[in-house]
Parts: structure tokens; C-alpha cells; sequence
């Protein structure tokens, strides 16, 4: 194994946007998001994207970093949480008409965990958004995250029967050692009967969400993982290095430093992992993403229209990604816009029929060029440079990965060499402006690996 990971182990962003969400600035107000929507939909054919968060789980899973409320009382957050998102999605209507009829091509619940709402709160939030726009019916794609415990085949029956052809579940490890040191008990058996149920049901797609680096996680916990993983065979596979970020989420804190991998065992386990998934037939998809040679996203990586956004790696590509519910982030081409990430004042504003913001960004033409490097990168591993001035700062910032052969320079191409995939959050950050001026002296990224 190369000892390379000892020298890009460094703190990155993920780039799921660029500029990445500590360096936004340059907020807009309301009016100008909303106008930047409609800007967006000057197209008559503009399609578009729709995220809804639902923040609930009933346990902490003490990995997770993503905006959640922990709790068991449904009777709580359910009805006026559903609510809120169709209030919010009634104020959009009302100052964005073309919502209504332009052709929406993909809608993700994420969470939390979606299937907190029962199956008749689900079905209710659903037909309450879907009856209200067009859905694009000849490329119209509906995804979910799952948790098995929670999921049940009316859930799934009602989500097929609204056009939902994609499932999500966050399996993470197998092994009840290390479920129990995450607090996140998942019996095999029920991860399989769900994804039993989503085939009987037609589901398309069937994806897993899989973590290295978790504590008690070694070799054979790894291979235990892989092997039950394979045998389920699901048709796309995330592999995330574990987060740890405890000065956003403090339960990390609960790891002990001696139950985690070290970096040379954490490395250990994605390159196990990686090569027993390219093994059994599975295609490399970007960063920490493989899929099986039929489904959709290898077809777009083969054919080059291969999409990344705010939701992750798709094959769907929409100038708008409208985003509802507590801290949901949203984009057009020129502007990011997030909602408030505290659940009281999010509610308070979708109560008030208001449009929940927080935050966001104006993007720069500086912004857009390299917004759009970072994204070839993220999924072609290549970008064809225009300026020269910027061509040879990143080559020269670059200098190292140069000699250790894990990427290229060919002409005004820079590309990234099979074994420099590994590193491609650190590749990115040569692209990087606002990182490379903040300079930044504290912890605000996990490492790259």
C-alpha cells in the first residue's frame, strides 16, 4: 500500500458546491432569490429538481453530521412539519409561477430519516407538492433515503404508486460491534427484506450507503461488510470515509480515539473495499461512488453527462434545485440560497407563509468558471483550461501530485491518473480561490481520506 495518504490526509471540502458553504458571502435577499428563480425559468422548457429535508430520527446515530431532531413523539413534529413544507411550497407558487408548469425531473427526500412520517403523513406531503406541478413523465425520476427499521411496504407501496423509483439506504457496516459503538442496530435481515420489497415493488434502483473508518471497524468487520454487501448486490454503492467533524456534531466526541482505524488502517480499508466492488463488476463513479455497469449513473459517466449536486452524483441535470424544509439548500446558476437550520424559526417563517432563509450566495464569474472545473473533475477527472495565469498557478500548486504521478498535465488538460482518484478532494482544492485566500488556521473540513 502507498504511504501517499500520509501526505494528502489533509482537511478538504467534499465539494458538493462551489464555493463551498463557509466561504458564501455576498447573501441575497429574498426578492433577489426569488428573482433568480424566475430568471432561471426563462426557458419555457427549464426543467427543474426538488429536495425535501425531513430532519426526524428516533435514535442519534453518533457518525452523522447531517441536521437532525432526535425524538419518538411523532404526534409532535408529523402534522405541523408537513404543514410547514407545503405552506412553504405555496409561497414559492405564488412568487415563482413557472413552478407550476415547468417539467419537474427528479424529487429526493433525505434526512434524518424520511420515513419518520407515517405512510398516510408521507402520502399526504407528497400529493399535496405533486398534484401542484408537472412532472416530467418520460425522464421523471423520485428517490428516497430509507432506514429499514423504520420502512415498511405501505411506505414503499405509496412512494411507487406516486412515481418513486429510487431507494437510498444507509447501511453504513454490517457488524453489530460496530453498530452498537454508532448507535445505529441494523439487523441484516432487515436491510434485506427492504430491498426485497423494493424489487418486488419495481424499484428501479437500489442504493447502499456504506462508511470506512468507523469505530471497532477492522479488516474482517470490513470484509464481513463487503461480503453481505455483494450478496445483496445493490445496483449503486456509496463509500464514504467517516466524517469527524465534533465541532459541528459533539456526539463524535463519544468515539474513543483508540476504538477508531488508524489513517494506515482507514486507508487499508477503502483500498480492500474499492477493489472487491471493481471485482464484482461495479463501476468507479466519481468520488466515493460506484454503480453497476446497467444502472443509470455508469451509463451518463460512459457517455459524458455525468451531473453532481447538493443530492449527490445523478445522471439528471436541472438549472434549478428547489429545496424545502429545515436548512435545505437550493441553487440556480448564479445563486445558492439555504433555509434557516433551526427547526423553531424555520417553522415560525414557513407559518408565516414566508419564503425561510438563512443564508446564501451570489455567485462571481469567478465562482461559475470554477464551479464548473471542480464539477468536471468530480465527474469526468479532467478539465481543459482557457487562462493560461490560472492554468499555471494550479500546475504549480499541483508540483507534488505532478511527481507522485497522480495527475497530469497534457497541453492546457489536467487529469487525474487511476491512482490519484483517491485524492480527488485534494486535486480540487488547487481550484479552490476561496480556500486558497482564507487560509484557513482552524479545523473547518474533515480529512480528504
Amino acid at each position: 500500500m502507498s504511504n501517499l495518504y500520509k501526505k494528502y490526509d489533509i482537511a478538504a471540502p467534499r465539494y458538493t458546491s462551489y464555493p463551498t458553504v463557509p466561504y458564501w458571502d455576498n447573501a441575497p435577499t429574498t426578492d433577489e432569490w426569488v428573482n433568480s428563480l424566475n430568471n432561471a425559468f426563462e426557458n419555457p422548457k427549464n426543467p427543474w429538481s426538488l429536495y425535501i429535508h425531513i430532519p426526524f430520527c428516533e435514535s442519534l446515530c453518533c457518525y452523522c453530521a447531517c441536521n437532525t431532531t432526535i425524538s419518538r413523539n411523532h404526534d409532535r413534529y408529523e402534522d405541523p412539519y408537513i404543514n410547514c413544507i407545503l405552506s412553504e411550497m405555496d409561497s414559492y407558487h405564488k412568487a415563482v409561477p413557472a413552478l407550476a408548469t415547468r417539467p419537474l425531473k427528479n424529487i429526493h427526500l433525505g434526512g434524518g430519516t424520511p420515513t419518520f412520517l407515517s405512510p398516510r403523513n408521507l402520502k399526504k406531503m407528497l400529493e399535496g407538492i405533486l398534484s401542484n406541478v408537472t412532472i416530467d413523465k418520460d425522464n421523471f425520476e423520485g428517490s428516497i433515503e430509507v432506514h429499514p427499521n423504520y420502512t415498511s411496504d405501505e411506505h414503499l407501496e405509496i412512494l411507487r404508486d406516486l412515481g418513486f423509483n429510487r431507494i437510498s439506504i444507509g447501511v453504513q457496516d454490517f457488524n453489530i460491534n460496530v453498530q452498537k459503538l454508532v448507535n445505529r442496530i441494523q439487523l441484516p435481515k432487515a436491510t434485506k427484506k427492504t430491498v426485497d420489497s423494493a424489487r418486488r415493488l419495481g424499484f428501479v434502483s437500489v442504493n447502499f450507503d456504506l462508511i470506512y473508518g468507523l469505530p471497532g471497524q477492522g479488516q474482517s468487520e470490513m470484509a464481513n461488510t463487503m461480503d453481505k454487501t455483494l450478496e445483496l448486490r445493490p445496483d449503486r454503492i456509496a463509500l464514504y470515509s467517516l466524517a469527524i467533524v465534533p465541532w459541528i456534531k459533539p456526539a463524535q466526541r463519544l468515539f474513543k480515539d483508540e476504538d477508531l482505524p488508524n489513517p494506515k488502517e482507514k486507508r487499508a480499508l477503502y483500498d480492500y473495499s474499492k477493489t472487491r466492488l471493481l471485482e464484482a463488476g461495479y463501476i468507479e463513479i466519481g468520488m466515493d461512488h460506484f454503480a453497476l455497469p446497467s444502472d443509470d449513473l455508469s451509463i451518463a459517466l460512459n457517455e459524458g453527462r455525468l451531473h453532481r449536486n447538493f443530492m449527490g452524483y445523478t445522471d439528471q441535470q436541472t438549472d434549478v434545485l428547489l429545496g424545502l424544509g429545515v436548512s435545505s439548500i437550493s441553487a440556480t446558476p448564479d445563486c445558492f440560497h439555504q433555509n434557516q437550520k433551526v427547526l423553531s424559526l424555520y417553522e415560525a417563517q414557513a407559518n408565516k407563509g414566508a419564503i425561510s432563509t438563512m443564508r446564501g450566495h451570489k455567485l462571481t464569474k469567478e465562482d461559475q468558471l470554477v464551479q464548473s472545473q471542480i464539477l468536471d473533475l468530480m465527474t469526468k477527472f479532467e478539465i481543459d483550461f482557457l487562462d493560461i495565469e490560472q492554468q499555471e498557478a494550479v500546475k504549480k500548486r499541483l508540483a507534488p501530485m505532478i511527481d507522485d504521478g497522480l495527475v497530469k498535465f497534457d497541453g492546457t488538460s489536467l487529469s487525474i491518473n487511476e491512482s490519484g482518484k483517491a485524492y480527488l478532494r485534494v486535486v480540487c482544492t488547487s481550484l479552490d480561490e476561496r480556500l486558497l485566500r482564507a487560509k484557513p488556521d482552524a479545523m473547518t473540513f474533515s480529512k480528504a481520506i
